[in-house]
């Protein structure tokens, strides 16, 4: 039996202001933006399934995501696009073969929304 297990716990995503970062990301999933932020620079993002930390600790402008590392899930890429817009988020890329698109949070970290 293998030790490693073959899943995914945590993405670790690097930013400059904690609370900042916690109010966009709970946002932007529409969630609350009232956890505890830990030892003054983690904020857990309550999500479904592989979790999302926010560290402020690791940020450096130089460090941040220049390719996507996860993708957030959608049922319908038009909608999510549209609301991404809505919400004024830097769009980076139109829906690429009515799939998916990019877009970056507050920091610069490249993200992306993809329909599943």
């Amino acid at each position: 039996m293998n030790p490693i297990l073959n899943q995914i716990g945590t993405v670790f995503i690097p930013v400059n202001d904690i609370e900042k970062a916690r109010d966009w990301y709970c946002e932007i999933l529409g969630l609350p933006a009232d956890g505890e932020i830990l030892f003054g620079h983690l904020y857990i993002v309550p999500m479904n399934g592989t979790r999302i930390v926010l560290d402020s600790k690791i940020y450096a402008k130089n460090h941040t995501f220049k390719t996507p590392a996860f993708h957030f899930d959608t049922h319908n890429i038009e909608e999510a696009y549209a609301f991404m817009q809505s919400k004024h988020v830097n769009i980076t890329t139109t829906i690429e073969h009515d799939q998916w698109f990019n877009f970056q949070d507050p920091d610069g970290n490249l993200l992306m929304i993809c329909k599943c």
